[in-house]
């Protein structure tokens, strides 16, 4: 496994999402890949709920390279492919969502059940056990209240649960407070977080900001991660403009109408 890479933080909204975080149990600390904020424009303004930074393990870099080294952000930006990459891909991920406005568990986790239901439908995957996991992601949220700066932890790893945990600040707890049997729900949660129709065009612009300045880092003939990623510390903080519009056929269907908070 290579070391942590050295990349840098993000503010979001005077939201700090350091370099990296270890998730709770896990071996492996994971690199910050892009972070930005959840909101929603109501009468004329931009009111923002959420600062969403998304975490991933080094191993990320090799597997994504094999097929998109070479591309710069806005194509990134536009690929649904590469978000679909990242979402499935054989390596651990970490969300964090931290709060600026106040919300109670009942209205976060309706509109990410009412996302993400969207979203396990137009992959044709919906049936009753990912039903079952829905209904116990509310039950985990429902006596939950989010005040600005508190947190939410979603981690998952290629062998592990969706696991869930609570902060009332910014620090990772030491054990998660919950675990679905669901891969799927995992996948569509980040899905509607950076996907076609995600709640967060700017994290997603984020990644795709950040990641080709770590891609382009490994030559073909040689994905050492030592070598050619870790000296020197990686500048991460270019902008990127554009939005995605490509169809992704690894899923039937795509989540066209999901609805944003």
């Amino acid at each position: 496994m290579a070391p942590t890479l050295s990349v840098t933080g993000i503010n979001v909204d005077n939201v700090e999402f350091p370099p990296s975080a270890k998730p709770p149990g896990s071996k492996n600390t994971l690199f910050l890949g892009g972070a930005g904020v959840r909101g929603l424009n109501t009468e004329g303004k931009f009111v923002k709920f959420t600062a969403i930074g998304v975490y991933l393990e080094d191993n990320a870099i090799p597997w994504l390279t094999a097929k998109w080294k070479g591309k710069n952000s806005e194509e990134l930006t536009e690929s649904d492919h590469f978000f679909r990459d990242i979402v499935t891909g054989p390596f651990e991920k970490l969300t964090r969502v931290a709060f600026i406005s106040t919300l109670t568990g009942q209205q976060y986790s309706e509109k990410v059940v009412e996302n993400s239901t969207a979203i396990l439908k137009s992959w044709g995957v919906y049936n009753d056990s990912e039903a079952k996991a829905i209904q116990k992601f509310l039950d985990i949220f429902e006596p939950q209240t989010f005040n600005p700066g508190s947190s939410i932890f979603f981690s998952h790893s290629p062998q592990g649960s969706f696991k869930i945990s609570f902060s009332k600040d910014d620090s990772i707890p030491e054990v998660w407070d919950a675990a679905i049997e669901s891969r799927l729900l995992f996948e569509a949660v980040l899905e509607s977080i950076i996907g076609k129709s995600g709640v967060s065009p700017a994290t997603r612009k984020s990644l795709a900001a950040r990641l080709p300045l770590l891609l382009k880092e490994i030559s073909d003939d040689d994905r050492d991660l030592d070598r050619n990623v870790i000296n020197g510390k990686v500048d991460l903080n270019q902008k990127v403009s554009g939005h995605g519009h490509e169809k992704v056929p690894e899923r039937k269907g795509q989540q066209e109408t999901a609805k944003k908070i």
